[in-house]
């Protein structure tokens, strides 16, 4: 079979859905109990073979020869002839001897009209991370079909979208606001390799400046990715918004991350204190179950003793506060913070007055309560 064969059937399989691709489907359409693929029909034709031949070695990487001509049922000669079609035709189909050996597809391997820039493959790994955050996770599905994906891109923009891939900490989404590409790349980049920073940045009120920092990782929040790292002015921990930065360049100095860092606790730590209103609550309630019921942003959690926990954090929105604290299935005081004092009055009173207010209602109409 010429390589030119193979070829045109890739690009059939990629865009026009031709009867090689009804083929492949049929080669591996039903499946065991075990799991395990079911025998390739024996009068598949090369071409199939060859199209399945890449879809295991794309799937499995590392794949031997002898399991190779399992799934595909033939010889494990015949599997050998037809990846040497496949290399034949163009792609780089590696092979590694020895007991951990086996084939795998190397870089460079690009089926049209599937071509990405390195701006484009990084921000299709970023959209998958905002809404799939199992997407690290080579068993899931997203994962999977993820990683053929950055598997078969050329070496340079590989790496840079399997580092954002691998480095990324994920947290619960909600609203996204994503940042440029190529400045997340850098920052992941430096992350990667301990290297500093010079970073652009704008706050929300729109002022700006020039900052030096070592980051320390990426953390996707919310939909939001923030820079974790040290800044060398103030000598502090700081979290920025990477869609607030306008550009970043990197650093020859390199440094040492902290140890055992915990990307996304630490975040949420960082985004509890800092605020405009100092906050100290303790809560009647042993510490696990008021960590079930607080999150991490509202503040810091000690144990006072075995049946009750301290809040310590800082607020700009008093009313958000006192919305969280209002979930606690037990009694807590304000310790420190007028402020979250009176807003926490005021919304008791409110809540108070409404259910009056119903009480009255119901007895004037005749009804019963509930």
């Amino acid at each position: 079979m010429s390589p030119a064969v193979i070829d045109g059937s890739l690009i059939v399989l990629s865009s026009m859905g031709s009867s090689v691709m009804h083929r492949q489907r049929t080669l591996h359409s039903g499946r065991l109990t075990s799991g395990k693929r079911e025998r390739v029909q024996l009068d598949a034709s090369p071409t199939a073979r060859a199209l399945l031949t890449l879809e295991l070695v794309q799937g499995s990487p590392g794949i031997t020869a002898d399991r190779l001509a399992g799934e595909l049922g033939v010889s494990e000669r015949a599997a050998r002839r037809y990846v040497g079609i496949l290399r034949e035709a163009g792609l780089p189909i590696e092979s590694v001897r020895g007991p951990y050996g086996g084939y795998r597809v190397g870089r460079g391997l690009r089926l049209p009209p599937l071509l990405f820039s390195a701006t484009e493959a990084l921000a299709l790994v970023m959209a998958v991370l905002d809404g799939h955050h199992d997407a690290r996770d080579p068993s899931n599905p997203v994962g999977s079909a993820l990683g053929k994906i950055v598997r078969a891109l050329p070496e340079p923009v590989a790496a840079q979208a399997e580092a954002v891939r691998r480095t990324t900490a994920a947290a619960p989404d909600r609203a996204a606001a994503r940042p440029d590409p190529r400045i997340t790349a850098t920052l992941v980049q430096a992350c990667t390799d301990h290297r500093r920073v010079r970073l652009d940045y704008r706050s929300e009120a729109g002022s700006e400046w020039v900052t030096e920092v070592e980051p320390w990782s990426v953390v996707v929040r919310h939909g939001r990715w923030y820079l974790l790292c040290r800044s060398l002015s103030a000598d502090a921990r700081r979290a920025y918004r990477i869609d607030r930065a306008s550009g970043v360049e990197l650093l020859a100095d390199t440094f040492d991350p902290p140890d055992d860092l915990d990307p996304v606790a630490t975040l949420e730590e960082h985004l509890a204190v800092g605020w405009e209103y100092d906050v100290e609550v303790v809560v009647d309630a042993p510490l696990d179950v008021v960590a079930h019921c607080l999150p991490r942003t509202l503040g810091r959690l000690e144990a006072l003793d075995d049946a009750t926990t301290r809040v310590v954090g800082s607020t700009s929105n008093p009313t958000w506060y006192a919305e969280q604290l209002a979930v606690l299935p037990a009694p807590f005081r304000i310790v420190q913070c007028l402020e979250l004092q009176h807003t926490v009055r005021e919304i008791g009173q409110r809540m108070l007055a409404a259910s009056d207010a119903g009480a009255t209602n119901t007895a004037n109409e005749g009804g019963s309560t509930c």
